[in-house]
């Protein structure tokens, strides 16, 4: 795994550990969400996998270290920084939540703790990797749970902000509920359901729009899904109808979806294909969907694109990446509106509350959960990870147990999330030290 896809202030600092003699001294990072993203009452963590491929094919290639090399940032770094650099490996050790997991703010998902080199230059991918992920695969619940008992399939690597970044989308959008996908690497990849079927370009590559959905029949059958909007919705419903059986249904991607949905459904009807489905597609959110539902609008599937692959409304996690040990002695920033907790720590869940504690500290646990779970122990994966099923499956419990205040899409009261006297005291004691 590419060591340089990492921020050149992560380089400039393990120069000075490494020169300051201070290298390989133990150090504990927390990432964590300093804030909920706008409009949300949790986050659902995903990324983990992405984090342990990370982390156990962490190196630094030779073009790579002579790039460096040619940095006047590092223009006054020892050949011993560079050697070190050549020879880093991650054997430190990884605690986080699994996937599917719901956090709320101040609550860590992860944990490195390593020689600080080894757990400083990680940061900018860690948190990459993480607040992606876990912004999408939020979107996606909130699309879902808006959906209700109608399916949604994740449409939107074309407006993803990379291609790499369309394909964890797809990923994320399952773990937080969707049935699939469009993305065909992404089904490559996990084994994930992917969907699609044809665009307007398909029914304008021919002479007409009956042929064109003719075509369509003959190749799909059962599996057909008729793109209807191209020109008119309605005559395209007609001749969908007018095709008959085999077909999955129809699709509609303008228009009102509410009033079209009514009108298509009745053509279908009529025709004697009361199984046909209704999808409906084309710039729609959780809001659009909740009033299309509670229209009573007979549409049976949503492909949301744009709004689901870029989390468009909070398109960023305020997830930051902190020391908080470092040689047995525990830090924390302690400035104005950005401050830390210090301590490697432990996030218990109760039915009612969360509860944030030092790692080690003695504290009432009955009927908790540890959320925090070791993953990598000194620089070994303890076990294999979860599959997507396993953290689509947490993700949806993980909801299931929430109070419904805190799953609506409204804005809710913060979620109740104490921290333990024993943190408590730990702060207030090098507050007064500073």
């Amino acid at each position: 795994m590419n060591g340089l896809l990492t921020d050149l202030y992560e380089l400039t600092m393990s120069a000075g550990y490494f020169e300051a003699g201070i290298s390989h001294q133990s150090a504990t990072f927390e990432l964590s969400i300093r804030r909920l993203p706008a409009h949300r009452n949790f986050v659902i963590a995903a990324g983990l996998p992405q984090v342990v491929e990370y982390l156990l094919g962490f190196r630094f290639a030779s073009e790579e270290i002579d790039y460096l090399r040619s940095l006047a940032r590092l223009g006054h770094a020892s050949a011993g920084f560079f050697q070190q650099l050549r020879d880093l490996r991650f054997t430190g050790d990884l605690f986080a939540v699994p996937e599917g997991t719901v956090l709320f703010a101040g609550e860590p998902a992860l944990t490195v703790r390593a020689p600080i080199m080894e757990a400083q230059i990680p940061e900018t991918y860690l948190l990459a990797a993480i607040g992606f992920q876990t912004l999408i695969t939020t979107k996606a619940a909130r699309i879902v749970q808006a959906a209700g008992k109608r399916a949604v399939i994740e449409f939107g690597t074309r407006r993803a902000h990379t291609p790499e970044a369309g394909a964890l989308a797809g990923r994320a959008a399952y773990i937080g509920g969707c049935i699939g996908t469009s993305n065909t690497l992404t089904g490559f990849r996990t084994g994930i359901p992917v969907y699609g079927t044809a665009a307007h370009s398909w029914v304008l590559a021919f002479p007409s729009e009956l042929e064109a959905q003719r075509r369509l029949q003959e190749l799909l059958g059962p599996e057909t899904v008729y793109l209807i909007d191209t020109y008119d919705a309605l005559e395209g419903a007609r001749i969908a109808a007018a095709l008959g059986r085999p077909l999955w249904g129809v699709r509609l991607d303008s228009g009102d979806p509410i009033e079209l949905s009514r009108a298509v459904r009745r053509i279908l009807d009529e025709a004697g294909l009361r199984e046909a489905r209704i999808m409906a597609s084309g710039d729609l959110n959780e809001y659009k969907i909740a009033e299309i539902v509670a229209a009573g609008a007979p549409i049976d599937a949503f492909g949301v694109g744009t709004e689901l692959a870029t989390s468009s409304d909070a398109p960023a996690l305020g997830g930051i990446y902190k020391l908080v040990e470092i040689d047995g002695r525990y830090t924390a920033k302690l400035s104005p509106g950005k401050a830390t907790l210090p301590g490697a720590k432990q996030v218990y869940r109760f039915p009612d509350r969360d509860l944030v504690a030092l790692a080690n500290e003695n504290v009432p646990t009955a009927g908790a959960e540890p959320l925090l779970r070791p993953a990598i122990i000194q620089g070994r994966l303890v076990e294999p990870l979860p599959d997507v099923g396993a953290a689509r499956s947490r993700a949806a419990e993980s909801l299931r147990r929430l109070p419904e205040a805190w799953r609506r899409l409204e804005t809710a009261a913060p979620y109740p999330v104490e921290y333990s006297s024993g943190l408590k005291a730990l702060v207030e004691g090098l507050r007064q030290s500073a």
